[in-house]
């Protein structure tokens, strides 16, 4: 596994703090190498050992403020987004853990009441409580205004009734933040957000999904699920501000964890093209090889500026990073498919070998260019921000 350059933590987007916390992580994650990546276990396994280990090492209290536990006066996002490009590096399924419990713990961080914030985020950030994010139906993706699962007020209570799909967690995960309609608008403004456990009666899911790479996610199912009016976070109405606010601290670190991979293809190639001997002498050699590993170097540089200048942005400047934000989640994942399609081409039939790290890696990308927002929606929110919509 590579290092966090020197001249990386020497930026001026991080301060000692960061800098410290970076080195320390680093090792934690080198010395715990074997158990993070769960050889020979289930999905369901690692997660549930991998949110364990994470918890265990203090790592999670980077999703809570100081107030709460955590280290930093609120939640820092250039601390997650070294969490996740350093994770990333190491295995994609601990990076999406480590994600997951940020999606389960940020709405709570932001718009819990004190009760709901002492029920759930101590356990969270232990790694005994996993959480998933219920955004996502199937006719209902990159436009959230379509969403369809209800929830009715009845008494002291509300009833959810629908269906969400590709929903990270689902089987694994302990409480969920589920957005439904309560209709109080049209649109988006008739959305309301609730915190449901998982052994709620009416929960349930009924379909695993199996995607490219290792990823626990699956369809999850509301039949008169009845939940107390306290489950719900924020106001009637205010779903759409919790599920954008959320995204708003979590999609910079969808960057990060394309940067992280983008950062171990490039290790790997590198390695390779020096010692790969091609019509007797190494494949570095060949300026064609230094050219592909010039753009390769280039993209990993770009995206770790427009990660960290987003992630920057959020922690000191505001607290609405949407452009920023969104031009980090696109070039960052967009530049990691590139480095590590060249990785794959240098490393020839060892790139394509089942198994292989660049391989890996290979699957474990591709997701990334359509969650939390595709390629296309952040293309659109850039256009439209730019264009003062």
């Amino acid at each position: 596994m590579t290092t966090i350059q020197n001249q990386f933590l020497e930026w001026p987007f991080f301060d000692d703090a960061h800098r410290d916390y970076a080195a320390r992580f680093e090792a934690w994650v080198a010395a715990h190498h074997d158990p993070l990546a769960c050889a020979g276990q289930t999905e369901t396994e690692a997660v549930r050992a991998q949110a364990r280990l994470l918890g265990a090492g203090g790592w999670l209290q980077a999703l809570l403020p100081a107030s709460l536990g955590g280290s930093r006066e609120k939640v820092d996002v250039r601390t997650l987004c070294l969490t996740r490009d350093i994770l990333a590096r190491v295995s994609g399924l601990a990076d999406c853990t480590f994600a997951m419990q940020g999606l389960g713990a940020v709405p709570i961080v932001l718009f819990g009441t004190p009760a709901q914030q002492r029920q759930y985020l101590p356990r969270m950030a232990d790694g005994t409580c996993i959480t998933g994010f219920c955004l996502s139906e199937t006719e209902a993706g990159s436009d959230v205004s379509a969403l369809q699962t209800g929830a009715k007020r009845e008494g002291d209570r509300y009833v959810l009734n629908g269906r969400k799909t590709w929903i990270s967690n689902a089987g694994v995960g302990h409480t969920f933040v589920v957005f439904a309609r309560t209709g109080e608008a049209p649109g988006a403004r008739g959305l309301s957000a609730f915190v449901v456990d998982a052994d709620t009666p009416g929960f349930s899911v009924p379909q695993s999904i199996e995607v490219v790479a290792p990823h626990v996610i699956g369809t999850v199912a509301f039949d008169d699920c009845r939940v107390p009016a306290s489950c719900m976070l924020g106001q009637p109405g205010e779903g759409f501000k919790v599920a954008m606010a959320t995204l708003d601290v979590m999609r910079s670190t969808v960057g990060a964890a394309a940067l992280g991979f983008a950062r171990r293809a490039l290790a790997e190639a590198t390695a390779h093209v020096r010692t790969r001997k091609v019509f007797g002498q190494a494949l570095a050699q060949f300026q064609a090889t230094q050219m592909r590993i010039a753009d390769m170097a280039l993209d990993v540089e770009t995206a770790a500026l427009l990660v960290y200048r987003a992630a920057w942005t959020k922690d000191t400047l505001r607290d609405r990073v949407t452009l920023e934000a969104s031009m980090a989640k696109l070039h960052a994942t967009e530049a990691a498919q590139r480095v590590i399609d060249s990785a794959v081409q240098l490393l020839g039939g060892l790139g394509v070998t089942a198994g292989s790290t660049v391989e890996r890696l290979y699957r474990e990308i591709r997701p990334l260019r359509i969650y939390e927002g595709t390629s296309e929606i952040q293309k659109l929110i850039i256009g439209g921000q730019v264009l003062g919509k």
